[in-house]
């Protein structure tokens, strides 16, 4: 795959180890990029760039946009990084940066790519500096680094919106659960518990279609039954579908983030009821937190280079 563009960057990558990373957040609808600072777990504000982007182009458009939003992304910091890191979806090998996604109407072109080696070569970023972190994974430690589970050793979380994710930090260290593939109701749960979900059960129950929850919300809040049943399905759903994997885990808390839980208002007082005893929180840091969970990939070492850890394609 040919990807060129011409990098005349005033900041390459050095020698030495600095706390900056060029940290990315790979949506199905946008990109978000910024700089971070891993040791104070900030971002730099003046860096930050967040651009729509079509996840069914095909993969050069796709890799130009993503490249070049990185690239000024880094010209808008006046620092030297360290390494790029991202938070991507799966299913992706997070070790050797390519991607295996396929059948979710988002990046099937760029299935079987070397995301590592094609950014290595465009950004002129060594592919050792290059990490790359499940996003809901990166998502939940964000939270529970600077959000709202900085207070707690023993968090599971989720993440609601486009699909499903979920986590568990504990004692420092955040792994992928990989819950959205499990088996739920007559497919699995990410079928249910994602936008897809709201949509098709809303024009189950009404004939009608949306385009996305925040529409479904609107209709919600302005007494449209059927939009307000919608919610209250979910919040069954969730309940019973998360109750063993909570009593496995036996979380202090349960962190929602995503878009969806942007509506909470619309099913969290039943989903409290639904799921008693469990104490939930909303996410507090919104965008930033993928971001800073991508770069705390680097956290481990300061003068010599980040361990990769060994994740698994899911």
């Amino acid at each position: 795959m040919d990807l060129t563009i011409e990098n005349n960057l005033d900041m390459p990558i050095k020698n030495i180890f600095t706390p900056y990373i060029l940290s990315a957040d790979i949506g199905g609808s946008h990109v978000t990029a910024a700089i971070c600072n891993y040791k104070e777990n900030k971002i730099i504000e003046q860096s930050l760039i967040r651009v729509d982007i079509n996840s069914r182009a095909p993969a050069e458009d796709i890799l130009f946009t993503w490249s070049n939003v990185l690239k000024q992304t880094m010209e808008r910091a006046n620092v030297h990084i360290s390494g790029l890191s991202m938070a991507m979806p799966g299913p992706f090998d997070y070790e050797n940066g390519i991607s295996y996604i396929k059948g979710l109407n988002k990046y099937e072109s760029i299935y079987g790519a070397n995301i590592k080696h094609l950014l290595s070569e465009t950004l002129q970023i060594h592919h050792n500096r290059i990490k790359f972190r499940n996003d809901a994974e990166a998502t939940i430690a964000g939270e529970c680094i600077v959000g709202a589970g900085k207070e707690y050793s023993n968090v599971m979380g989720v993440t609601l919106g486009t699909g499903f994710g979920s986590a568990h930090f504990i004692n420092r260290e955040t792994w992928d659960l990989n819950l959205g593939s499990l088996p739920f109701k007559e497919t699995i749960s990410d079928d249910y518990l994602s936008t897809r979900g709201f949509v098709k059960r809303y024009n189950e129950l009404s004939g009608k279609t949306v385009e996305n929850v925040k529409e479904l919300a609107v209709r919600a809040v302005n007494k449209d039954q059927d939009a307000a049943q919608v919610f209250e399905d979910f919040a069954q759903n969730l309940s019973d579908f998360l109750k063993p994997h909570v009593l496995t885990i036996s979380p202090e808390c349960l962190i929602l983030c995503g878009n969806i839980a942007l509506a909470a208002d619309l099913f969290l007082p039943s989903l409290k009821s639904y799921l008693s005893g469990v104490k939930i929180e909303l996410a507090q840091v919104g965008e930033h937190a993928a971001l800073l969970g991508a770069a705390d990939l680097f956290r481990p070492f300061d003068k010599t280079e980040a361990p990769t850890k060994k994740n698994k394609i899911r």
